[in-house]
């Protein structure tokens, strides 16, 4: 009997308690957005890969557009000269 009188009282201060940790979870929005949250990190990841990936392809791009004007200018000077422009191109194909 005499523990009844130690239970009760204790049961009712772990209730108040619980039910105040509900209340603060959800007026601090805790519960606000279940289910984005955990796909939150994988989107972030996909858009640090995005735009690495666009800053790779922008670099390689201006660098291709670089050598291709490189390119141009000197088959440009071959024709100037009278040459074949395509002649070291068939050679260098051919060499293992």
């Amino acid at each position: 009997m005499l523990s009844i009188f130690l239970l009760i009282p204790l049961s009712l201060m772990l209730f108040v308690v619980a039910i105040w940790a509900v209340r603060y979870a959800v007026k601090s929005n805790q519960f606000e957005d279940l289910d984005n949250a955990s796909q939150h990190i994988i989107l972030d990841d996909r858009q640090e890969r995005r735009q690495t990936m666009q800053a790779h392809e922008q670099s390689a791009a201006s660098t291709q557009t670089n050598s291709t004007i490189a390119t141009d200018t000197a088959n440009n000077d071959k024709l100037a000269n009278g040459e074949n422009p395509f002649d070291n191109d068939i050679d260098d194909n051919l060499k293992p």
